[in-house]
């Protein structure tokens, strides 16, 4: 029997190396087409919906070609946007309660705001009983959209809305345990249902003060002044577990490199603790404070309560600012200390601090739609609470708590004391003008009962003077409307 030849050895071996490569790139072919089909299936289960109801996807305009748009509700059923059908079938969107829900809700004309805008892709869905979809296909007429029913509260909204009157600021209202925003006011505002008629007017209005597109509770950048003194005192604790040891001899001012501090309206608060600090808000111990802090370790405070950050909320925001660095010199550290200078934050940011510190620690995710239905009240996708985490922990929430409940009992919130409720906040006068002659209004605060749970209210009314005279009485209003004061 003859052995196989070498050359044939030699077109075996040349055969199988052949078919290995075959294998491998026909494997690879099948594993590259599993993974693209698994992301297939996977971005059309969780994802799709998210790059769909995108406000930036053009495609979803189309919609309106077949959906008539569904309505926006208070979380109590009031019809806050509606699309009213004439019989031309011209579609008209209305906004029962003009201005009051301007900001919040959003306008669908000229562009999109609010919820009306990244609820878009919610409201132009039709979630109608599968036969009367096609029955409205054969007759040629649209499908009813969906329903978008917010967390907004309408008293509270109401409460808000007149408590801050023909006054430039905002309010913004969270329940701190879930992160509903149950009220949402920014003024000035305007009218939704008259903006594409005054739509050239209001954009050609180059004033900032009179710029009534801006949502100042997400987009209002403002020296947060005595507000700020609760993240001052949360770095003195961090690093001063003996802080019950501090005094400081107020007597109404003090003097860096190139500053005065004066407290506010030239007060001589005379010996005082940390306690008493806080509770009477003094400008000149805490600048003091201020002197001795560690600078890297307070920038890396103000950083893990989301200054710099971006913001976990739908609606448009600006991050806020904090600017201190290892090498500012004692003037900057002494304003910054009392929330002046450089320092900027949001409404909405300040009542996401105020709401971690009431729900001990931890922040819950701020949204403002509970659940989408049909046009008929069935649900179709609900929104539950989320947690974002801890922005402080919980023993420095609750010695916060402490020091904040001293403002309403025996500091500049009293306003605020021998209620129903439980108050306990932080007022701030915050200076802005370059002569510092004028200053904007702050409270941010909290309040509850066993019976209703938890609120927090932040206020700023610009040019408001003192927020222990303007924003309190306003937070006071809506304290008194939701606990039934």
């Amino acid at each position: 029997m003859k052995k196989p030849s070498t050359e044939r050895k030699s077109r075996t071996s040349t055969n199988r190396e052949k078919n290995r490569e075959f294998a491998v790139i026909t494997y690879l072919f099948v594993g590259m087409f599993i993974m693209m089909m698994g992301y297939f299936v996977w971005f059309q289960v969780f994802r799709s919906e998210d790059f769909i109801n995108s406000p930036y996807n053009a495609r979803q305009n189309t919609f309106s070609e077949h959906v008539v748009r569904g309505e926006i509700l208070s979380a109590d059923g009031k019809v806050l946007a509606q699309t009213a059908v004439g019989e031309d079938g011209k579609e008209t969107r209305q906004y029962p309660y003009g201005s009051m829900f301007a900001h919040a809700v959003g306008y669908d004309s000229n562009g999109k705001s609010g919820i009306e805008s990244f609820g878009n892709f919610s409201l132009l869905r039709s979630h109608a009983f599968a036969l009367e979809q096609v029955f409205n296909g054969i007759q040629n007429q649209k499908n009813p959209g969906d329903n978008i029913v917010t967390t907004l509260d309408f008293g509270l909204q109401e409460t808000a809305y007149q408590a801050l009157g023909s006054n430039r600021g905002a309010v913004v209202v969270l329940e701190p345990a879930t992160g509903k925003i149950l009220a949402m006011v920014s003024r000035p505002d305007f009218d939704p249902n008259t903006i594409e008629a005054e739509w050239e007017s209001i954009i050609s209005d180059t004033d900032d003060d009179n710029s009534v597109l801006v949502n100042r509770v997400t987009q209002g950048l403002y020296p947060p002044g005595s507000t700020f003194k609760i993240l001052t005192t949360l770095e003195y604790l961090r690093e001063h577990e003996n802080y019950q040891d501090y005094t400081y001899e107020c007597t109404g001012s003090i003097s860096m490199e190139n500053t005065e501090i004066h407290c506010y309206n030239h007060a001589v608060h005379g010996t005082e603790n940390l306690e008493t600090s806080f509770a009477k808000s003094c400008n000149t111990s805490y600048a003091n404070i201020g002197l001795g802090l560690n600078k890297k370790s307070f920038q890396q405070l103000c950083e893990s309560v989301l200054f710099q950050k971006n913001l976990p909320i739908s609606y448009p925001f600006n991050k806020s600012s904090f600017v201190l660095k290892e090498d500012s010199n004692s003037d900057e550290v002494t304003q910054t200390a009392i929330g002046q200078g450089k320092t900027l934050v949001t409404p909405i940011h300040m009542a996401m601090i105020t709401s971690a510190i009431a729900n001990e620690g931890v922040l819950m995710r701020p949204y403002v739609i509970d659940h989408t239905e049909n046009y008929k009240g069935i649900t179709v996708k609900e929104y539950k609470p989320s947690r974002y985490g801890a922005l402080v922990s919980e023993e420095e929430a609750a010695k916060l708590q402490e020091f904040m409940s001293l403002v309403v009992q025996e500091g500049t919130g009293s306003k605020l004391s021998g209620q129903s409720y439980q108050a306990a906040g932080k007022t701030g006068s915050a200076e802005f003008s370059s002569n510092k002659s004028e200053s904007h209004a702050w409270f941010t605060g909290y309040a509850s009962t066993e019976e209703k749970g938890t609120i927090a209210v932040t206020v700023i009314v610009e040019k408001g003077g003192a927020g222990s005279s303007t924003a309190v009485p306003i937070a006071k209003q809506v304290f008194d409307r939701y606990f039934g004061q």
